[in-house]
C-alpha cells in the first residue's frame, strides 16, 4: 500500500503536469487537433482523481463503483459531440497509461504488483465504460438519422402524390364527359406518369439506403453540370394540377442555356419543396422560378417568387427551422423548408429569404459554381 498511496500522491501533485505530457500526444489524434484545452481534457482529470482514489482503496469494489458513477461514460458520450472515431477514445486511454508508466518511472516508483493492477483495472474498466457509453449514443444518432431521412423522404412523396390523385380526378371529369379532349387526357396522363416514375425513384433510394449506411453518416452528392431549364419545365407539368387546384400560375423563367453544377436528384427536391411552397402561399397568385449567374462571387443562383400572402419578419427567422408549422395552414408537418436548407448545405450553399405581408415572398438559392 505504500507504493500505491505513493503513486496517489505522485499523480494527485502533478495533475497538470501529466495533463499537459497527455495532452501533447493526444493531439496527434486526428479529431483531437482542433480543440482546445477544456474540450480536450474534458473528463480525464475527474478520471485521475477516480484513480488516485482507488489506489488508496483497499478493495476492488470502489474501483467498479467509480467507473459506474464516473467519468468514463461522460467521456465518451462527450467525445461523439467531439467527432471521434471509437479508436481515438481508446487510443486517449492508453496514451495516459503511458504517461502515468513515464512519470512514476521518473519518481522512482515500481509499477508492480498492487499499484500495476489497480492502474490497468482502472483504465482498462474505464475503457470499456467509455466505449459502451460512446457506442450507445452513436447507435441513437443513427437512429436519429435514419428516421429524419424517411420523415423527409416521406414528406417529398406527399406532393407527387397529390399531382397523381388530382390528375386522376381530373381524368374522371375528362372520361365522363360528352365530348372527350384527347389532348388534355393525354397531358393528365402524361402528368401521372412522371409523378409516377418519380414517387418509384424515391421508394427505390430508400430501398437501396436501406442496405447502406450512406443515409445515416450523410448526403451523398452526384454532381454534374446540367441545363436547369428541363428540370423547371418538368416540375412545372408535374405540379400543373396543384397548382390548378388553387388557381396559381407556374412560370418558368429560367433562361434556356442556364447551367447549374448540383446533384440533379437533389436539386428537383428542393425545388419541388420551394415550388410547393410557393403555391401553398399563392391562391390565384403566380410563382415564378428564374436564375441567375453571379460570377465574381463564383457561385450561381436561382430563386422561387411569389406575389402571395407574404410572410411576418417574426415568421421568416423561424421558417427553415424542422417541424415550424404556419399556424394558419392546416396539415403541414414543418419539414419541406427544413429539407431545402439541408439539401442546400450539403452542396456548400445558401439559402435565404425575402418577405412582406400581403406582397409576397422569394426564396434565393446559391451554388458554388463548377472551379475550372
Amino acid at each position: 500500500m505504500d507504493r500505491q498511496e505513493a503513486l496517489a500522491g505522485l499523480i494527485e501533485h502533478q495533475t497538470q503536469p501529466l495533463l499537459a505530457t497527455w495532452r501533447s500526444l493526444a493531439r496527434e489524434l486526428p479529431n483531437a487537433r482542433n480543440l482546445d484545452v477544456p474540450t480536450l481534457n474534458d473528463h480525464i482529470p475527474y478520471l485521475l482523481k477516480e484513480l488516485a482514489a482507488a489506489l488508496r482503496s483497499e478493495t476492488d469494489q470502489t474501483i467498479v463503483e467509480a467507473l459506474l458513477d464516473g467519468s468514463p461514460p461522460a467521456h465518451g458520450l462527450q467525445r461523439v459531440s467531439d467527432g471521434f472515431e471509437i479508436e481515438e477514445v481508446v487510443s486517449e486511454y492508453n496514451l495516459l497509461r503511458s504517461c502515468i508508466h513515464d512519470l512514476a518511472d521518473q519518481n522512482g516508483i515500481v509499477l508492480q504488483g498492487g499499484p500495476f493492477h489497480v492502474l490497468n483495472r482502472l483504465l482498462d474498466g474505464a475503457i470499456g465504460s467509455a466505449m459502451e457509453s460512446f457506442a450507445s449514443q452513436k447507435a441513437l444518432e443513427v437512429r436519429r438519422r435514419r428516421e429524419e431521412y424517411l420523415a423527409f423522404v416521406a414528406h417529398d412523396l406527399r406532393t407527387p402524390l397529390s399531382a397523381i390523385s388530382l390528375a386522376a380526378r381530373v381524368l374522371e371529369l375528362l372520361l365522363a364527359a360528352p365530348a372527350v379532349d384527347m389532348e388534355k387526357v393525354a397531358l393528365m396522363l402524361a402528368t401521372v406518369n412522371r409523378n409516377v416514375k418519380y414517387v418509384e425513384k424515391l421508394v427505390g433510394k430508400v430501398i437501396e439506403d436501406n442496405t447502406s449506411l450512406d443515409s445515416e453518416l450523410g448526403i451523398k452528392l452526384e454532381r454534374r453540370e446540367f441545363e436547369l431549364w428541363p428540370l423547371v419545365e418538368s416540375l412545372v407539368l408535374d405540379l400543373h394540377p396543384v397548382a390548378s387546384k388553387s388557381s396559381t400560375r407556374l412560370t418558368n423563367a429560367v433562361p434556356h442555356d442556364f447551367l447549374i453544377y448540383a446533384d440533379a436528384s437533389l436539386l428537383r427536391r428542393v425545388l419541388q419543396n420551394l415550388i410547393s411552397n410557393a403555391i401553398n402561399y399563392s391562391p390565384e397568385g403566380e410563382v415564378v422560378i428564374g436564375a441567375r449567374d453571379v460570377k465574381a462571387g463564383g457561385t450561381t443562383g436561382f430563386f422561387v417568387c411569389d406575389n402571395g400572402e407574404g410572410m411576418t419578419e417574426e415568421r421568416c427567422r423561424s421558417v427553415f427551422d424542422k417541424h415550424d408549422t404556419d399556424p394558419d395552414k392546416v396539415g403541414g408537418l414543418g419539414l419541406g423548408l427544413a429539407i431545402v436548407k439541408m439539401l442546400v448545405e450539403a452542396h456548400d450553399g445558401t439559402v435565404t429569404l425575402e418577405s412582406k405581408p400581403s406582397v409576397g415572398s422569394t426564396f434565393h438559392v446559391m451554388l458554388p459554381a463548377r472551379q475550372p
